[in-house]
């Protein structure tokens, strides 16, 4: 059974979710030793605040990670857990992933001492996750669906466009937010507009996985 939208491109959402669990997963329990939340992540944040303590906030995911093997069963997507269908998407995220940056010297030079330490893998999972969740599947399904009186694809342009500026000026504001150069925002703002033409041409899954990917790569460079 798929669940495409009109608002959310051409990918199953539901496979995506069943796809990225793990990671986000992996980040939420991850974050409790890294102790770094992702700026996008709000979640986190207001159930630690609820739990109170390391064991209440683990439990609250344990139960979380129950009901979403439950919800698997019940919807039957075993199948798409299996290394014939995942496989591919890693693989294809992993190519988006090489395209965003200048990988030649990190290959040849840093291969055999990447010297990713804990926290910036925890960083790249938080950032890969929560923020395709935020500024690609809400924001861009909700600026499409505002955006469809200009037509399908003039509203596609708008959603991805205005997601991206949106994507990269997120990362200048608050307390620990960067501080603000012409280059970084631009670069973002790119960043964004590829990420969100992989989620809405292919799924959100390639999306997130393409954003950890990269994020990994950038902390080894």
């Amino acid at each position: 059974m798929m669940t495409r939208s009109p608002c959310t491109g051409r990918g199953d959402v539901a496979a995506s979710l069943v796809l990225i669990f793990p990671l986000l997963l992996a980040y939420e329990i991850g974050v409790l030793f890294a102790g770094r939340v992702n700026g996008a992540d709000l979640v986190t944040r207001a159930v630690f605040a609820v739990a109170g303590s390391r064991a209440a906030y683990l439990a609250i995911y344990a139960v979380v990670a129950v009901g979403f093997l439950i919800w698997i069963r019940h919807t039957r997507r075993w199948g798409t857990l299996r290394l014939a269908l995942a496989g591919p998407v890693v693989l294809e995220a992993a190519l988006y992933a090489l395209t965003l940056g200048a990988l030649v010297s990190l290959i040849v030079d840093r291969l055999l001492g990447l010297g990713l330490g804990v926290p910036a893998v925890i960083s790249a999972l938080g950032a890969g996750v929560h923020e395709e969740l935020v500024f690609r599947l809400a924001l861009i399904a909700g600026l499409y669906a505002l955006a469809r009186p200009l037509g399908r694809s003039a509203a596609v342009a708008v959603a991805i466009a205005v997601s991206s500026l949106l994507f990269a000026a997120a990362h200048h504001l608050g307390a620990h937010g960067e501080p603000w150069t012409v280059h970084a925002f631009a670069f973002r703002a790119v960043a964004g507009g590829v990420f969100g033409a992989i989620f809405w041409f292919r799924s959100l899954a390639h999306a997130v996985y393409a954003h950890v990917l990269y994020d990994l790569l950038v902390a080894a460079a």
